[in-house]
């Protein structure tokens, strides 16, 4: 593919560079030119530059490629002035206990590296997992954040305890910190912990899911996503709210999409006395019917609702299936039908 290829084109310069270098090496070897002290600093520096490349074709973050370059270069920089080898032995030396156990400051520094390994592993895992379980027509969208987070989840645990076990660690002695930590989850973490299950509970029961339209305490409109601790709703204003899932839980919701899309309308209006009610029916049947938004099927209605002291009350029923859309906007669209069919046919909407 061209991405491939294009990713090859990036590793050539370097692969060309220890290529020359070893080629070098290998000549000025058997008839002893006394060079290699200077080739190997080249070799040692183009290796970093390959490492660096290569990484930088699977991840664009800058954090990563910053951490990556200053580990490689800093090896290649140690090893071409021949102190890796004498740094080694002295991280080797520096050590401290853990309960039982003595670690080496050497040994830390292989663990954090390969937990950083790790980790960019499990993102690079986590994404393109996250992309496999979208493509799934057929799971629901809170089944599939449910998934992706519990994919991640377990990839960033598996992540620290091969790190941990990497560098000697016994991972039944952190009981002491496991303890300590649920009793401050206990006291002072209470509401995070209530959204983080909230959350959970909100993605097992699909009450609530993504591309839903709700009301929530006066706030109307559709969810953008589900997090661990809150769900983000954008309004028709733009807005972005950031509600926490306990809220959903806790209090009243309203679901406009939560078995079927389909939201009725309902518009309250009144006509004169002098006018004949089953024409305004019609009339707002065929308002109704103009605007594009409105369906057919569920087919629109008009009532007549009751005798009022000074008008004859009509209530006007229709049917729309994208309330993501906005109802409002719909609603004011069919009333301005409604206005310009009384206008044109002499119907009376009284004081």
């Amino acid at each position: 593919s061209k991405k491939a290829w294009k990713h090859l084109e990036r590793m050539l310069a370097p692969l060309y560079l220890i290529f020359l270098c070893i080629i070098s090496l290998a000549i000025a070897g058997p008839l002893e030119l006394g060079s290699e002290g200077l080739i190997r600093p080249f070799a040692s520096a183009a290796t970093a530059w390959a490492i660096y490349r290569l990484v930088s074709g699977f991840t664009r973050s800058r954090a990563w490629l910053r951490l990556i370059a200053v580990i490689a270069f800093g090896l290649a920089a140690l090893h071409s002035f021949g102190l890796l080898e004498t740094t080694m032995e002295v991280l080797e030396l520096l050590s401290f206990k853990v309960g039982d156990r003595t670690i080496s400051i050497l040994g830390l520094l292989n663990g954090v590296v390969i937990l950083l390994f790790l980790l960019w592993i499990s993102s690079l895992l986590g994404s393109s997992g996250e992309k496999k379980i979208r493509s799934f027509p057929h799971l629901p969208p809170s089944l599939q954040v449910l998934l992706t987070k519990i994919l991640r989840v377990l990839l960033v645990f598996l992540s620290f305890v091969v790190a941990l076990s990497t560098i000697g660690l016994d991972l039944s002695s952190f009981a002491l910190l496991g303890g300590a930590i649920g009793v401050g989850i206990g006291f002072g973490l209470q509401k995070v912990v209530s959204n983080l299950v909230s959350g959970l509970i909100l993605l097992l029961d699909r009450s609530i899911k993504p591309g839903d339209v709700i009301e929530i305490d006066g706030t109307y409109g559709w969810i953008n996503s589900l997090r661990a601790r809150y769900a983000s709703v954008i309004t028709r204003d733009g807005k972005e709210h950031l509600i926490p899932n306990e809220d959903l839980i806790t209090n009243r919701v309203v679901n406009w999409s939560f078995s079927d899309r389909n939201v009725r309308v309902r518009v309250p209006l009144g006509i004169s006395y002098d006018n004949d009610p089953r024409e305004a029916i019609r009339l707002c049947l065929e308002a109704s019917q103009s605007v594009e938004r409105t369906l057919q099927d569920p087919e629109p209605r008009c009532l007549l609702t009751g005798f009022g002291d000074n008008s004859v009350n009509l209530e006007l029923r229709f049917w729309i299936d994208d309330p993501s859309n906005g109802v409002g906007n719909v609603r004011s669209a069919v009333m301005l039908a409604i206005w310009d069919k009384f206008k044109e046919n002499g119907i009376q909407i009284p004081y």
